[in-house]
């Protein structure tokens, strides 16, 4: 019994010992801390590389210059006409989110339709150059809450009915068409 103990207990210690030995070493040297680093920075590099170049294909819909207030007050008598919504699109041309979105509905072809059909569209111009305060406050500022884009939905008559965070629209790099025209959809005036 002494005999199958002690090989147990040499058993054991030989698991033990082993589990030590293939547990992997911390870096003690701090050049390999710097090369993962380096490594690190050089991957984040890249993409903002990447996201740049995109940027710069995108169409830049935001107008720091515009006078948003007076816009949407004619979009609101336009709206009254023609029995439409105003779906406004928060943001600025420094989002790539936002310029997404925008190049996303703009090309494809449902969600064009669904937008011409039921909304007067505008992009909300918020960058350092202008960031529409007193127009953002009416809505109660939601890209504070929420980030860009933000979509802000009048009714026909100037009345926020809806304000839509957009993460939740997306997938992937880009945007999901299902999810985008049922938020298009929930959101059409009502016949």
């Amino acid at each position: 019994m002494k005999k199958m103990s002690l090989v147990a207990l040499l058993a054991l210690s030989t698991l033990a010992f082993a589990q030590k030995i293939d547990q992997p070493t911390k870096v003690k040297n701090s050049n390999d801390k710097a090369l993962l680093v380096k490594s690190d920075a050089a991957e984040l590099e890249a993409k903002k590389k990447a996201a740049a170049e995109e940027k710069a294909k995108l169409p830049k819909p935001y107008d720091s210059k515009a006078d948003a207030q007076a816009d949407i007050n004619k979009l609101v008598a336009q709206a009254k006409k023609e029995g439409k919504n105003i779906m406004i699109q928060a943001g600025g041309n420094w989002c790539i989110w936002c310029l997404r979105f925008n190049q996303y509905v703009q090309t494809t072809p449902e969600l064009k339709k669904i937008v011409d059909k039921n909304y007067l569209y505008y992009h909300l111009n918020y960058s350092p150059d202008n960031n529409n305060e007193k127009v953002f406050s009416q809505y109660g500022n939601p890209g504070e809450k929420f980030g860009y884009p933000v979509f802000i939905v009048l009714d026909k008559t100037g009345k926020m009915i809806h304000v839509q965070q957009s993460d939740v629209l997306e997938e992937g790099k880009g945007y999901s068409l299902e999810k985008t025209k049922t938020f298009f959809n929930q959101w059409a005036p009502k016949s």
